[in-house]
Parts: structure tokens; C-alpha cells; sequence
């Protein structure tokens, strides 16, 4: 498995300096990472890219209490990851779009790989 240059390569913009759009976009990216930096709102994300689930589902399915995971659906809101639909008293939580469970699915094979043991790039 070789490693590739992310500047430079033309991917993700030109390789001259950066201008104001990209400072942009890499803010609202560490934005959405700092959103997503928590075990409990990574376990929402998997859950909801399943489907749309209201709080006490989301709740009986991590274990976990209604304020507690009230609290991380606001964080996800916050950052633009997901949305509720109100339902008379309920609220059904879902992934705005894919690319962030593409995102936090990613992270998992990674440290998944990661815990394997140290993989040799070579270069």
C-alpha cells in the first residue's frame, strides 16, 4: 500500500496557495470532525445511517440515557449532520446526507487496521 500526496495532487484544488474558499471549506471540515470526535455521536451516526430513529429508539439501542443522547443529536444538528421531522410529540432524527457515514465508517476500517499492528509505507 503506497501513501499519496494530498498537496499537490490536483484532488482537492491546485497546488499554488491556498485561497480564502479553501480556508473555508478546511475550517467547516475541522468543524464537522470536532462534531463527530466523540464515541457516543459516531455510534448515532451508524445508527442512523440504517434509518431515521427517534430519541427513545436511539436510546434503547446504545444503552445510554435520553438526556445524554438528546444532548449529542444537538451537537450533530449544530454541525449540520443530521435533522428531526417532528411527528406530533416524537422527533425523527436522520443523516442530512451519506458522505458522513462514508466519513465515520472510514475512521472505523482505519482504526480497525490501525489496531492491527503498524502497516510499512513505502515511499
Amino acid at each position: 500500500m503506497s501513501a499519496e500526496p494530498i498537496e499537490g495532487s490536483g484532488r482537492f484544488g491546485a497546488s499554488g496557495p491556498a485561497d480564502d474558499s479553501d480556508a473555508a471549506a478546511r475550517e467547516a471540515a475541522a468543524d464537522l470532525l470536532r462534531a463527530l470526535a466523540s464515541p457516543t455521536r459516531v455510534a448515532i451516526v451508524l445508527s442512523l445511517r440504517e434509518r431515521g430513529q427517534c430519541v427513545h429508539e436511539l436510546v434503547g439501542h446504545l444503552g445510554l440515557s435520553q438526556p445524554l443522547v438528546s444532548q449529542h443529536l444537538r451537537v450533530l444538528k449544530d454541525a449540520g449532520v443530521v435533522r428531526g421531522h417532528r411527528n406530533g410529540r416524537e422527533i425523527t432524527y436522520e443523516l442530512l446526507d451519506d458522505h458522513v457515514a462514508h466519513i465515520v465508517v472510514d475512521a472505523l476500517v482505519h482504526a480497525n487496521e490501525t489496531n492491527r499492528g503498524p502497516s510499512v509505507v513505502s515511499g
